[in-house]
């Protein structure tokens, strides 16, 4: 299994290079790849904005990799970790120091985000995870971690705040200026 581990990690450095603007990470022992788009970064950019403002001992990463195992290495939008770990500065990181999980849809993301990334990371104990969509125009607030995928749900519509009591404080997020995709259809596939 290490062999295929390392055949699909020097593939996924090759793509990176070969293919800026796009995110690779390894999924269910696959490659994914998928184009960021201006809102995707927008959306980022202003969640990151205020999970800064819970200071402290904690920071917002973006797209850094965390090694779920031999078939899943994860590049959430956005997780919050440590400060302490953050400041390392590595290539590489284990899911156990993530606090809060954000993802952000992309067209080519929909299924990932809603269903696959629900059940690693609720099965790895990350406390709460958020998915931001841009083409509904809500955020989806997943807690209570299960084997299975996260127990508790709440749809906000953007518009409203989104809050969440993490163990380290009370995150508020404002959705009123993110970016809303009308012209792009996609459909949700939260099974």
């Amino acid at each position: 299994m290490s062999s295929e581990t390392d055949r699909l990690h020097s593939q996924l450095s090759r793509l990176e290079d070969r293919f800026p603007g796009y995110r690779t990470e390894i999924v269910g022992g696959n490659i994914m790849m998928s184009p960021v788009r201006p809102f995707h970064g927008e959306t980022i950019f202003q969640i990151q904005a205020a999970l800064r403002q819970l200071g402290g001992e904690w920071r917002p990463v973006s797209d850094v990799t965390f090694v779920f195992g031999d078939d899943d290495e994860l590049c959430p939008d956005l997780a919050l970790v440590p400060r302490v770990e953050a400041d390392r500065n590595l290539s590489a990181y284990s899911p156990d120091l993530i606090e809060l999980a954000v993802e952000v849809v992309s067209p080519s993301s929909v299924r990932h985000d809603y269903v696959v990334k629900d059940r690693l990371y609720a099965q790895r104990g990350i406390a709460h995870y958020l998915i931001f969509d841009p083409y509904q125009a809500e955020c989806t607030m997943l807690w209570h971690p299960g084997p299975d995928g996260y127990r508790g749900r709440d749809v906000v519509p953007y518009g409203k705040p989104v809050e969440v009591a993490l163990e380290i404080g009370r995150a508020k997020i404002e959705t009123d200026e993110l970016p809303i995709d009308r012209e792009t259809r996609i459909q949700r596939r939260d099974m």
